[in-house]
């Protein structure tokens, strides 16, 4: 590896998450040996696993394609080749491979073993699995994939089509979109969250505005598949706002599919691997990555902005366009987009994503 790749790979985040790049056309996909990303320490001591412990997670992740060499030290995250998609037409390194020897990961993952686990980012990929040390936890074992049955969801039953349609969001688009509700609970919606049509996560929602997801849930935007061919794009905060766009006319949107930060984050970008709580970009990074304008449909209140510059933070301003909400009365604006589909029809809610302003510093939210 040159020193410029290597330089490439280890680089700090200062500036857009979608502006490195991380193509290595030059190395060989075949071998699916660890590049590591910056040490990490605590204390001043990094990480490190007993020797023994070091050959048994080598010997359980070698007939899976997965090769570790001596520099893949615990604690640390790896970019590696996939063995499953070999990095696709780019030859990425798209596996992120991660040896986890923090006790308080260990502890809240309900498990007192090492282990490692990897997933790629690739959009058509996205094998992941967990290999642990001893042999009494999930042993070489992807994560499960799921289905409406096993997650317990049935159509929508009157109450909840009644209390989507009290927000103007028909049969139709509940329909397109797969909402769904417990079969056991009659009262929680279900918005099912799809990947290439399959099932990846469910986020659920009961009529008094409590949320939860379910486990194992990927990190992804909500409606993912309906950006897959376009070059334009809008972000909304809120599941329900998505599919009041899509009643206004627009089925390019997608949904961030967790709340809004408090303030904007005064500190700089961090790497791509410790960037958890926007993880769901990064996922995505690949459909994100083909789109020429993005509009940003966030909420009209102090949190919904700072998620909007938050985004911009890393999708790159120069793409980044914003609503605004029109005047609900003379001192106050519309929250959302549904709150525009309610009271002042589709037809409003469209004009407003056409009048969108492009995103410049004077939306800048200080932090």
């Amino acid at each position: 590896m040159s020193l410029s790749q290597s330089q490439m790979i280890s680089r700090p985040l200062t500036k857009s998450l979608f502006s490195i790049p991380i193509t290595y056309a030059s190395i060989h996909p075949q071998r699916f040996c660890c590049h590591s990303l910056p040490n990490s320490t605590k204390d001043g001591v990094k990480h490190v696993f007993d020797e023994p412990k070091v050959q048994i997670l080598k010997h359980k992740m070698e007939p899976l394609g997965i090769t570790l060499d001596n520099s893949c030290l615990p604690g640390n995250y790896h970019n590696l080749f996939c063995p499953k998609c070999k990095g696709g037409q780019l030859m990425e390194r798209s596996l992120s491979f991660h040896i986890i020897t923090d006790c308080l990961c260990v502890l809240a993952l309900g498990c007192c073993s090492e282990f490692a686990m990897w997933r790629c980012f690739r959009p058509t990929c996205g094998w992941a699995g967990q290999v642990f040390v001893d042999d009494k936890e999930l042993d070489n074992k992807p994560f499960e994939k799921m289905d409406e049955k096993s997650l317990g969801l049935e159509p929508l039953g009157p109450k909840l089509v009644a209390y989507f349609k009290e927000r103007l969001i028909s049969e139709k688009t509940l329909s397109r979109n797969a909402v769904r509700q417990l079969s056991h609970d009659k009262n929680v919606i279900a918005f099912t969250y799809k990947q290439n049509g399959l099932l990846v996560g469910c986020k659920y929602r009961t009529t008094e505005k409590r949320f939860w997801q379910g486990k194992g849930t990927s990190k992804v935007l909500y409606g993912l598949d309906d950006i897959t061919h376009t070059t334009e794009i809008i972000i909304v905060e809120g599941e329900i706002d998505k599919l009041s766009l899509e009643e206004a006319g627009y089925q390019n949107c997608v949904s961030v599919p967790v709340g809004a930060p408090r303030k904007v984050s005064s500190k700089d970008l961090p790497p791509i691997e410790k960037d958890t709580a926007y993880q769901y970009l990064w996922n995505c990074k690949a459909y994100l990555d083909k789109a020429v304008r993005i509009i940003l449909a966030t909420d009209n209140d102090p949190p919904g902005q700072a998620l909007a510059e938050e985004l911009t933070r890393r999708l790159g301003r120069e793409r980044c366009w914003q609503v605004r909400w029109p005047k609900k009365d003379e001192s106050t604006f519309f929250k959302d987009a549904n709150e525009v589909l309610k009271y002042m029809g589709a037809d409003a809610l469209k004009r407003a994503v056409e009048n969108a302003e492009p995103y410049c510093s004077t939306h800048k939210v200080t932090p």
